[in-house]
C-alpha cells in the first residue's frame, strides 16, 4: 500500500466500516440539526456532502427537504449509498481534490474530520479550490475537524477493540505535523487473517484552514468549538468547526 493513498485502501475496506460501526449517529444528526437551525438554509436549497461516505448525512439533509449531491472518493461506499438515491438525493465517485460541479451549490460540508489525508499541501489547497469553485456567490461552506491542540493533549495511545470475530489492535501516536493510528487486524473468518493499516491526518490550526479558506476566496463567518454550537477554545474545545462564505474575486 502506498502511503500517500492509505486512504484508498482503507475506506473501501469493509473492515473500516466495522470498526467505526458504533460511532455515535445520534450525537452527529443532532449536530447536523444544530447546523440546519444556525444557517437556516432556504427550502430545496442545493448541498454538496464532501466525502460523504455511505450517505448517511446527505440522506438527512435530504430528507429535511434540501437537494444533495454526496461525493466520495470510496467506489464501495458510493455503490451503498447509491442505494438511497431520490430525486432530491445523489451520490457521485469523486475525488475531492478535481473540479466538480462549478457555481452551482448554496452550501458546502465536509464533516467528521473528512480531510487532512493528503500528501503534500497543495493537494488540501486543491480539495478547497473544488469545494470554493462549487459553490455560488455567497454560498457557505462549514467544515468540521478535530482541534488539533485538545487532540495533542488527549490522545489515548493504545486500544484492542473485538467485533465478532474480528479484533482491531490500535496503536496512535504523532509527530509536529500528523496523527497517526495503526490498526492491526485479526480475522478469524478471513482467508487472510492479518491486516495493517495506518491513518494519517494533518495537524492543521485554526490559522492554516484562515489561510487555506482565504487564498480560495472563503472568509470566515464563525467559528465553533463542538457539535452543540458552542464557542472555540483553542485548548477545550474537541472541535473546530468552521464556517465561510464565498466572496467576490
Amino acid at each position: 500500500m502506498r502511503k500517500e493513498a492509505w486512504y484508498k485502501d482503507w475506506f473501501a475496506s469493509p473492515y473500516y466500516h466495522k470498526l467505526y460501526h458504533k460511532r455515535d449517529e445520534t450525537e452527529a444528526f443532532k449536530f447536523i440539526n444544530n447546523l440546519i437551525q444556525y444557517l437556516k438554509p432556504k427550502p430545496e436549497s442545493y448541498m454538496l456532502d464532501v466525502a460523504c461516505g455511505k450517505g448517511r448525512h446527505s440522506i438527512a439533509l435530504a430528507e429535511m427537504g434540501f437537494n444533495v449531491t454526496g461525493i466520495d472518493l470510496s467506489l464501495p461506499s458510493i455503490e451503498e449509498a447509491k442505494k438511497s438515491e431520490t430525486e432530491n438525493l445523489h451520490f457521485f465517485q469523486h475525488d475531492m481534490r478535481l473540479p466538480f460541479w462549478i457555481n452551482y451549490f448554496d452550501y458546502a460540508f465536509n464533516f467528521f474530520t473528512s480531510f487532512g489525508y493528503f500528501r503534500t499541501k497543495r493537494e488540501h489547497d486543491n480539495a478547497i479550490r473544488t469545494i470554493a469553485n462549487s459553490l455560488k456567490k455567497d454560498g457557505i461552506f462549514v467544515i468540521d475537524y478535530l482541534n488539533i491542540r485538545h487532540a495533542e493533549e488527549t490522545l489515548h495511545a493504545n486500544d484492542v477493540t473485538k467485533v465478532g470475530n474480528t479484533t482491531f489492535h490500535i496503536t496512535r501516536w504523532q509527530d509536529e505535523n500528523y496523527f497517526y493510528k495503526q490498526i492491526q487486524i485479526t480475522d478469524k473468518k478471513s482467508l487472510t487473517p492479518k491486516h495493517l493499516y495506518t491513518e494519517k491526518i494533518a495537524k492543521f490550526s485554526l490559522g492554516d484552514f484562515t489561510e487555506m479558506l482565504s487564498y480560495q476566496h472563503l472568509q470566515m463567518q464563525e467559528i465553533f468549538g463542538d457539535y452543540q454550537l458552542g464557542s472555540f477554545n483553542i485548548k477545550k474545545s474537541p472541535r473546530l468547526i468552521l464556517v465561510a462564505k464565498k466572496v467576490a474575486r
